[in-house]
């Protein structure tokens, strides 16, 4: 009987686990300011390529070079294909089987950005790259090609797979960002949807990119998070930041957009995730360095107190009776807990731990705060009770 051919192979598959010491966090909003599409602002072209074509554009440049079409540096760890994955992408390109459509952005520059395929086009560089070997165990129907490398391959396949077309929906730079991105929300239901920052990730430049990953890098803030398994699968514990999903950068992205941008003009903003982007983009294009270096300090300063003052309950629910933290970090906490913390000195802090404790314990008792970081935490209102309430509350005291 014949094989039948399994397309789900060639869609984007994570089989990540995501880490369990996150909550899930509703973060509607439903008094922020909804700003309809106009359609007419909408740009997409439709591009035809062939692989060669791909495949040189997404090639490594030389340092500080940016590359035609982008990977995005630092995402590719989120590469978690299979080798069986990878192989049978490949046989199926080999095959003639049309691959789905991929997206990519593009920018003011006209460098583009690949939001979704990502997956896809790492296994075809890397096969291209010879990188990747077919394996007989995964060759449903090519077993001739068993051990083969691109390099290995003979003239009229290579010519074939190099030759093969694929179509890109190439969002235009005139699209407003927070089109864009709503566009990418739509559409991105391949095998495991894209996180709100990875798409954010995606679609920014090296220069908010490395600044966050040098934010969640520091030690200061894997003190503040502490050590968590992300895999159950993994034996060894692993941090945060190491998580495969970008949920360290965007606390550190929330931290910081609501550290600098005056709460008054969150209120326009027509979503939390919207509000994020805006924010990066203002590190990409604006950001003075010494701005960023004093949201650096600020930041790490935060991480530092946090820490010396609730240790392993830092961003978890812990009210007054209980003798532990209840339940996983949560991002509504971290932003509330670290900012309030974030412009006191390390010294004055840790001489009064234990009635700063207190005090942010205290809050879990009364329901506006709690609320506050529960439920519908994109609302402006929620945002504003949940960063002025500590604040206010450690004024009294230090």
């Amino acid at each position: 009987m014949a094989t039948t051919i399994n397309l789900d192979n060639i869609h984007e598959v994570d089989i990540s686990v995501e880490e369990n010491t996150i909550e899930v966090e509703d973060k509607s909003g439903s008094d922020l300011q909804i700003k309809p599409w106009n359609p007419n602002d909408i740009r997409i072209t439709t591009k035809n390529f062939t692989i060669r074509e791909i495949y040189t554009q997404i090639q490594d440049k030389e340092p500080n070079q940016e590359k035609e079409l982008d990977l995005a540096p630092d995402f590719q760890r989120s590469f978690v294909w299979k080798t069986k994955q990878q192989i049978r992408l490949i046989e199926s390109i080999l095959l003639g089987i049309p691959l789905p459509a991929f997206y990519f952005n593009q920018d003011k520059d006209g460098a583009q950005q690949v939001i979704d395929g990502v997956q896809r086009l790492t296994t075809i560089k890397r096969f291209m790259s010879d990188q990747l070997e077919l394996k007989e165990e995964h060759l449903e129907y090519l077993g001739p090609l068993k051990d083969s490398k691109f390099s290995t391959l003979d003239t009229a396949t290579k010519r074939r797979f190099s030759n093969t077309q694929i179509v890109a929906h190439v969002i235009e730079p005139q699209t407003p960002d927070d089109v864009k991105y709503d566009i990418f929300n739509r559409v991105n239901t391949g095998g495991s949807a894209l996180t709100a920052q990875e798409i954010r990730h995606c679609m920014s430049k090296t220069r908010s990119r490395e600044f966050l990953r040098k934010l969640v890098e520091c030690n200061s803030f894997d003190n503040a998070m502490g050590k968590f398994f992300w895999n159950n699968k993994n034996p060894d514990k692993k941090w945060i930041r190491e998580s495969k999903r970008m949920t360290d950068r965007e606390i550190a992205l929330r931290f910081c957009a609501f550290y600098v941008v005056p709460l008054e003009e969150y209120a326009k903003a027509s979503s939390l995730d919207a509000f994020l982007l805006d924010f990066s983009r203002w590190i990409d294009h604006k950001a003075k360095q010494d701005d960023l270096k004093k949201l650096e300090i600020a930041f790490q300063q935060a991480m530092q107190n946090c820490h010396q003052v609730l240790g392993k309950a830092a961003f978890r629910r812990w009210l007054l009776n209980t003798p532990s933290p209840k339940g996983s970090i949560n991002r509504a906490i971290f932003e509330s807990q670290a900012i309030a913390l974030a412009d006191y000195p390390p010294d004055l802090v840790l001489a009064n731990k234990e009635i700063i404790q207190r005090t942010l314990r205290s809050l879990f008792s009364d329901p506006t705060y709690d609320n506050a970081v529960s439920f519908g935490t994109g609302s402006y209102r929620k945002v504003n009770d949940r960063l002025d309430m500590p604040r206010k509350a450690l004024r009294k005291i230090l």
